[in-house]
């Protein structure tokens, strides 16, 4: 999603892969962490990079990379706000459709982190919900980005995960621009799966051939995932387009639901 956003100079945030090879250049280590990252181990390139650079460095990186371009919103974001889930989860520590959703909302909506001690206090509330998984990068020392930092929130932050593991249980997830090999992701559907191997499916929105046919199946089969797929060309503009007639769909519905009072 942050991809489809632009700066005053036509600049798009960097995807995981594009932060990593760019911030690799430059470093003793680049050899062993362009390997990690052909392999598709984002998470221990990020690792490489974060002890090579040390804390001070490494979190003016994040800053300068997502923070200081200063990047707008785009359709997309307009358009998943427009759907009105009340509870947003998001795996990104920028602050693009946070800042779009609390601007527009007129600061009604409830940010939260998963450092937050009183997320569940929001759950239960009426008030709209965005939850960062990740972190924010308001918060540098506080982001989940490298093998490291997943494996110790985990722990340290246990009861946060029991927390988005009660939400697969009483919501339907639909993932919008994120992939299947988020480790924080990727356990809770598992987990899901095979505890409620009759549960009703959550869905996954990606671009047609982003996975192999015979991986498509094992995620399916795994992760308890409906996959919608896309023609991903002109910059994915598809999708945008099909959540704009989703937030159509929706309204509709709701009008309709208003009229019955079938709720």
């Amino acid at each position: 999603m942050s991809k489809n956003s632009t700066n005053q100079d036509g600049i798009r945030p960097k995807d995981w892969k594009e932060f990593l090879v760019n911030a690799s250049e430059r470093l003793v280590g680049k050899t062993e962490i362009n390997r990690q990252i052909k392999s598709g181990d984002f998470l221990t390139a990020c690792e490489l990079i974060k002890k090579e650079l040390g804390r001070d460095d490494f979190n003016t990186l994040i800053k300068v990379e997502f923070l200081n371009p200063r990047f707008t919103p785009a359709d997309i974001h307009q358009h998943i706000y427009n759907l009105d889930s009340r509870i947003f989860i998001t795996p990104n520590f920028d602050k693009i459709y946070d800042t779009y959703a609390n601007t527009t909302s007129q600061g009604s909506i409830i940010i939260k982190k998963f450092t937050d001690e009183d997320i569940v206090d929001c759950i239960r509330r009426p008030e709209p919900l965005i939850i960062k998984i990740h972190g924010t990068v308001d918060n540098t020392d506080n982001l989940i980005f490298t093998r490291k930092d997943y494996s110790a929130a985990r722990t340290k932050y246990r009861n946060f995960y029991s927390i988005i593991e009660a939400l697969s249980l009483t919501h339907t997830f639909i993932f919008i621009g994120c992939g299947t090999n988020d480790p924080d992701i990727r356990l809770l559907l598992e987990d899901f799966t095979f505890k409620f191997p009759l549960s009703k499916k959550h869905h996954i929105i990606m671009p047609k051939n982003a996975l192999n046919i015979k991986v498509k199946e094992i995620v399916k089969e795994t992760m308890s995932l409906n996959i919608l797929e896309y023609d991903s060309s002109n910059d994915h503009q598809l999708l945008t387009n099909s959540l704009a007639a989703l937030v159509t769909l929706v309204e509709n519905k709701r009008q309709d639901i208003a009229n019955t009072q079938s709720w």
